[in-house]
């Protein structure tokens, strides 16, 4: 069934078409409300913060890294691209059709930490620090890391639904971290519904997993339409470059709609798993 997702960010609205099977859920919580990964931070009820991620070295160093896997990911496509003058915001005008992008994020969107030329384990003891939990980089059930890098080209559907990544089994028990790594700002960065992570699946309408199609694209995620409040309002916290975005994997979020002109917005999701003692 072919539905209108309407959303506001900051006030302002946006719709798209999804196609999928949309249901209410049961009359349960998902958040576990002891002894999860936000328990000891004051903004458990939020359900998110922005925080300090790295030194300025640190930020740069990882900013060249995902700027080479893209440089990689686009001439594995035979894409001509020049590695000095490169620049990660342009990188729409490089790639000008669906297909070819779809082609390059193929390649992105399932990374491991080997693949950075930076210890990505440094940012599990900064925010376990901050957490007051130890995490790890490495998913048990999927027997290995996973790191995805967004590109959202401008005024595309280069994004997710609104949707929760607790749904997924080895996402129940982890932090979501968003870093923006070039591109990122009040137009363009990852949206949230603050609090969201404490309403109940029976006011909350949304697809199975693997059952929302947007442009042609079936998403892992399960897509969240509206609440039982109505539609969605979501704000951008925006994070600067050097920050990150920590949030539940409960929290609504995505649509991260890049409505810059000429600007592609790149970012960096990580999930880390608390470790079990």
């Amino acid at each position: 069934m072919e539905k209108i997702c309407k959303i506001f960010i900051d006030n302002q609205s946006f719709e798209f078409e999804v196609e999928g099977d949309f249901f209410w859920g049961k009359s349960v919580l998902l958040y576990p409300q002891k002894d999860n990964v936000l328990s000891k931070v004051s903004w458990e009820n939020e359900g998110f913060n922005t925080v300090k991620a790295f030194e300025n070295q640190d930020f740069l160093k990882l900013q060249e890294s995902v700027k080479n896997i893209i440089i990689d990911a686009l001439k594995t496509n035979n894409v001509t691209v020049d590695d000095k003058t490169f620049d990660l915001k342009d990188y729409h005008k490089l790639v000008t059709t669906d297909a070819l992008h779809n082609q390059v994020i193929s390649i992105t969107r399932n990374l491991e930490t080997s693949d950075f030329d930076f210890d990505i384990d440094l940012l599990t003891k900064r925010f376990g620090d901050i957490l007051g939990y130890k995490l790890t980089s490495y998913v048990e059930e999927l027997k290995k890391s996973h790191i995805q890098i967004r590109i959202s080209r401008p005024k595309s559907l280069d994004i997710n639904p609104p949707h929760r990544d607790g749904y997924l089994s080895y996402w129940e028990n982890i932090i979501n971290v968003w870093l923006p790594i070039a591109g990122c700002n009040e137009k363009s960065s990852l949206p949230v519904v603050a609090k969201s992570h404490l309403i109940p699946e029976n006011e909350v309408l949304r697809t199975e997993s693997k059952g929302a199609k947007i442009n042609g694209n079936i998403y892992y995620v399960p897509c969240i339409l509206e609440t039982k409040s109505g539609t969605i309002k979501m704000t951008r916290p925006n994070p600067k470059e050097g920050e990150a975005l920590l949030f539940s994997p409960f929290l609504i979020h995505g649509a991260a709609v890049n409505e810059n002109e000429d600007i592609t917005r790149v970012s960096l999701e990580l999930r880390f798993p608390k470790q079990k003692n």
